[in-house]
């Protein structure tokens, strides 16, 4: 079964025609949770979709082959997910806490419910500009600033089995000029960067593109954060072919 995914979505959000398409040849007691899995590495559903591309299988070909379980759920690797209603609690749970990285949680707490469920039902439904409507509000800042309290980040490593990297990291320098991804790497995750001397063995990756160390990263926030708000960066082996 082949699926065009938007690498914003979720795999649980928008796997409903995977799971009628293989039902109908299952017997209805061999049916449980839906899960995926790559290569033996079970997929986690609250990662985004483009997030776990770049982290298992940005350098091999497309289309990504992944394998559909509908039984024998990995409790000890993944999350349940019985609902869209957990995928948007996840969700609306990771832009609060951008926000209170951010804002101080002062721009989402002055939004209304209806707007918190535009920004749900513009992920869920593929829909830009509903979405945007009300995520601008989300990254803009003071104009006497130069960028957010804290820019909402989160260092992944394909090479190791640890949660992500996350920690509390200005967007500008108390000398007033701007940080760039390159010093958010040497603060928080040093190894992903080359020795002076040595070659460079890992790739640095946000939504599938190699972004310049130089890039501010007040502006990789704003420009290329996913809907959750979160700049999601991967660090994977670069290949030696």
């Amino acid at each position: 079964f082949q699926l065009l995914l938007p690498r914003i979505s979720y795999l649980t959000l928008v796997t409903d025609k995977v799971k009628k398409h293989f039902q109908k040849v299952m017997r209805q007691e061999e049916v449980s949770e839906i899960w995926f899995e790559y290569e033996g590495t079970p997929l986690k559903w609250h990662y985004p979709i483009g997030l776990l591309f770049d982290l298992h299988a940005s350098n091999t070909a497309l289309p990504w082959s992944i394998t559909v379980h509908f039984k024998n759920f990995p409790e000890k690797d993944l999350l349940h997910c019985h609902s869209k209603d957990v995928i948007e609690a996840h969700f609306m749970a990771c832009i609060k806490e951008a926000d209170a990285l951010k804002h101080k949680s002062q721009v989402i707490n002055e939004m209304q419910k209806k707007d918190h469920k535009q920004l749900w039902m513009g992920l869920q439904n593929d829909k830009f500009e509903q979405f945007w409507a009300i995520n601008r509000k989300l990254m803009e800042y003071p104009p006497e600033e130069s960028g957010f309290r804290y820019i909402p980040f989160r260092i992944y490593q394909a090479t190791t089995d640890r949660p992500f990297i996350q920690k509390l990291f200005r967007p500008v320098a108390s000398g007033g000029q701007l940080h760039t991804l390159g010093d958010l790497l040497k603060d928080v995750c040093p190894s992903a960067i080359a020795p002076e001397d040595g070659e460079q063995k890992t790739q640095v990756m946000i939504h599938g593109i190699e972004p310049m160390l130089e890039t501010p990263i007040q502006w990789l926030s704003e420009h290329m954060s996913y809907p959750d708000n979160f700049l999601h960066i991967s660090i994977i082996p670069r290949p030696t072919d």
